[in-house]
């Protein structure tokens, strides 16, 4: 039987050779062809001679040819042994043979030179005796740095009474503090937070330690972004600062400052947040652990004036994040628009839940956070400056049961999504009251040229995105507002704006990052800003481009929203 590069253990042959081998059995594996340039060998050494294995421990030989000179030479070579398996391989000109018996007993492995038929012989006793206990277990390194996010590679070596390596036996990891470096089944450890921990290696109850301190990733560089920006006296635009390592990859938890190259031009407060204080340019700069970035802002005057409209449209969405709706596939109409006319990509709405953010783009002040609040509030609002100014105003609210419903609620409709309902200036006036309409008369009064200066509309609990999904929010928006945008009257002298009132997930500003449009013939094409606004500028917007110079509460200091309109 021939074997190749592997090789098991038979019952005893019974065929009677010329020489016998008693109570054995030899297993050959077949030599691997010598490379050309090959010189004669004279002897072939095995090493080690003589070891003693435990059951199943592999042990590894090598066999190595030398000329009549003593120098090594290339040559192939055959194991032989009377027990047990040999696996094979070659490196650099030296065969190896590498052995493993589940056997007790004595034996004999044997290398076979080819050609030249030279051979030396290792002696092998495996032995069935219980295998010895560790005693000691040595980590390495014994102590090791790693940076945060970063790793570093320990190995236990498990080890007798007299310091052998023992082969085979269960390691088991663990660390002091897992929040500053944690280790995995296998001795890697990752570095989490800065400081030091003591990772210790167990097996049969011994154990051995390696100190591991992690150390804070240097900052490399700085990013800001954007990296420019224009932004009007009195208004404001929102930078962000990146600190990066030297591979590029940004790292957090770092402290930045800022600073203004010039704060008469423009200020930066420690977020980031400048404020365009007189038309001129100054460089912003980013400072984290000694390493800058820089963001070029040019500081407009304000236009005269701004742009005039002589019918404003709300429609409030509900409930949903900027990067939910920009960008995605559920709202294909707004993202049209969105992309057509002006969007305000930092917008923020003020609190959560709903009814506080309703309050101040109606009447600056959020009021309350209480959705089930049904008081009456008589502080300055939309409606009084809007009849202080001669201005006419609705509310077309969907599924409203009647003209002048001052109720919670009916089928879709919820009045904490209609503040109106709520106002001193409405609901105590028996004239006032009666601009609470159902939104059928939208479409009514959009075809007969009779909308008012102010629209307020309010879809359904469904159609806002409320209680049903983006996409039946979108083609409600294509269904009854596409209309409006298409009309002559809009076209002449309309602006719209389509915003939701809250996130559904984000707390930053009060109440997270929302969309906001604003659609209209003087809109500047796909117009992006960067200018941090909240409900309040909204609220300054409807009035002031109605011509009406008095503003509710904190719409008074709120920042001007004119940059997304021609003059």
């Amino acid at each position: 039987m021939r074997f190749t590069r592997k090789t098991r253990c038979v019952a005893a042959a019974t065929i009677v050779l010329g020489v016998a081998l008693a109570s054995s059995c030899e297993h050959r594996v077949s030599p691997t062809a010598p490379a050309a340039g090959d010189t004669t060998i004279a002897r072939l050494v095995v090493s080690p001679k003589t070891v003693t294995l435990q059951q199943n421990q592999v042990q590894d030989f090598v066999a190595v040819g030398f000329t009549a000179r003593g120098d090594t030479a290339r040559v192939a070579v055959s194991w032989n042994t009377t027990a047990g398996t040999v696996d094979t391989s070659t490196s650099g000109g030296r065969h190896y043979g590498h052995y493993r018996n589940p056997q007790c007993g004595s034996f004999q492995l044997v290398a076979t030179s080819h050609p030249g038929s030279l051979s030396d012989t290792a002696s092998i006793t495996v032995s069935c005796a219980a295998p010895p206990p560790v005693a000691t277990v040595t980590v390495s390194p014994p102590s090791a740095s790693v940076q945060v996010g970063y790793t570093a590679q320990l190995t236990a070596t498990p080890k007798d009474s007299i310091g052998t390596p023992l082969t085979g036996r269960v390691v088991t990891w663990s660390s002091s503090d897992s929040t500053l470096a944690r280790v995995n089944a296998t001795g890697l450890v990752t570095g989490r937070a800065s400081g030091s921990a003591t990772i210790t290696a167990t097996s049969e109850g011994k154990s051995g330690t390696a100190t591991v301190t992690v150390t804070t990733v240097p900052v490399a560089s700085v990013t800001v972004s954007p990296s420019s920006a224009s932004v009007p006296v009195g208004q404001t635009v929102q930078l962000t600062a990146t600190p990066k390592d030297a591979g590029g990859v940004p790292l957090t938890g770092r402290v930045v400052t800022w600073s203004s190259s010039d704060s008469t031009l423009a200020r930066v407060s420690a977020t980031g947040l400048v404020t365009g204080r007189a038309a001129g340019t100054a460089t912003i700069t980013a400072t984290s652990e000694g390493k800058s970035g820089t963001s070029a802002i040019t500081v407009t005057a304000p236009s005269p004036g701004g742009p005039r409209f002589n019918h404003v449209f709300i429609v409030f969405e509900e409930n949903t994040n900027y990067a939910d709706v920009i960008g995605s596939s559920s709202m294909p109409y707004l993202n049209g628009l969105a992309a057509q006319y002006g969007l305000a990509t930092q917008y923020y709405a003020n609190t959560h839940p709903s009814i506080g953010n309703y309050f101040m783009a109606a009447t600056g002040q959020i009021v309350t956070n209480n959705d089930s609040y049904s008081s009456i509030v008589s502080v300055d609002n939309v409606v009084r400056q809007l009849l202080a100014a001669g201005k006419t105003w609705k509310s077309y609210a969907e599924d409203l049961p009647s003209v002048g419903f001052t109720g919670a609620t009916s089928g879709g409709y919820a009045r904490k999504h209609n503040v109106f309902a709520l106002l001193s200036d409405v609901v105590n006036d028996p004239v006032q009251v009666n601009n609470l309409v159902p939104f059928t008369r939208f479409a009514t009064d959009l075809a007969n040229g009779t909308l008012p200066d102010y629209s307020n509309i309010v879809p359904n609990l469904c159609n806002d995105a409320h209680d049903c999904p983006l996409s039946t929010a979108d083609t409600w928006l294509k269904n009854n507002i596409d209309p409006l945008i298409k009309s002559a009257q809009f076209q002449r002298d309309g602006l719209l704006i389509i915003l939701f009132d809250e996130s559904g997930s984000d707390n930053t500003n009060g109440g997270g990052r929302v969309a906001w449009i604003a659609v209209s013939g003087k809109s500047k094409p796909g117009y992006q800003s960067t200018t941090l606004y909240q409900h309040a500028s909204t609220l300054r917007l409807s009035l002031k481009v109605l011509g009406v110079t008095a503003y509710p509460n904190a719409a008074a200091t709120a920042p001007d929203m004119d940059e997304f309109f021609n003059p």
